[in-house]
């Protein structure tokens, strides 16, 4: 396993560190899980492909592409509000 040196802000490693000492694991395994994870924009988009195609196939649900944008904007919105971005 090789190392990796990343530059951030002292205060977000200092969160992180705490995040990952209240679970119990050092910085480094909690970064290795974190990046286990998370998704790549690529395989975010071959996940809602996939689901897409299940949808269509299950109940016939083919959205255009200007109710996804509406969907997609009203899932940001709705998001937004909860966290309060």
């Amino acid at each position: 396993m090789s190392d990796a040196n990343v530059r951030i802000p002292e205060e977000a490693k200092d969160r992180l560190a705490a995040i990952a000492a209240a679970e119990g694991l050092s910085l480094r395994a909690y970064l290795a899980r974190l990046a286990e994870t998370l998704l790549t924009p690529a395989e975010r988009a071959e996940r809602a492909e996939k689901a897409l195609a299940a949808l269509r196939e299950w109940n016939g649900y083919a959205p255009t592409p200007s109710e996804q944008n509406d969907l997609d904007s009203e899932l940001d919105r709705r998001l937004g509000r909860v966290t309060g971005r």
